[in-house]
């Protein structure tokens, strides 16, 4: 499932995006329009920044904007930034492998296979998403 940071996340970034480019956007304008708890969305807004994907100017007149435009922000770069690995389970991840404890072989492992399956088609939706495409 998708926390709701990941999805908080996406209606903040989307409703940016949504702003006259250049635009900075304060916490408290996204919180009331997008019905988030000012103090979770500062936390959110803080690791999207933290990872590229915002910008932040303090002060009066300052707030939130994209680093780059929104049709370069794909989706899997989100969802990586605030929910972590994509893949279901840690043994079939690009980025996060683990090897499973309770697995003696991965090749004959059903579960690995059809984890792979979710995992690619998963990819194959993120990737050729981006920001633009969601607003």
């Amino acid at each position: 499932m998708l926390s709701k940071k990941t999805k908080y996340g996406i209606k903040a970034l989307t409703f940016i995006a949504r702003q006259e480019k250049g635009t900075m956007v304060q916490i408290a304008t996204i919180s009331e329009n997008e019905n988030i708890s000012h103090k979770f969305l500062e936390s959110i807004l803080l690791t999207l920044r933290k990872s590229g994907i915002l910008g932040a100017k303090k002060g009066k007149g300052g707030g939130y904007y994209l680093l780059k435009p929104s049709n370069e922000i794909k989706m899997t770069e989100v969802i990586r930034t605030l929910e972590g690995p994509i893949a279901m389970v840690p043994c079939v991840s690009l980025n996060y492998y683990e090897k499973c404890d309770d697995c003696p072989d991965e090749e004959a492992c059903s579960v690995h296979k059809l984890m792979i399956q979710v995992r690619d088609n998963t990819l194959q939706v993120l990737r050729n998403n981006t920001l633009a495409d969601l607003v």
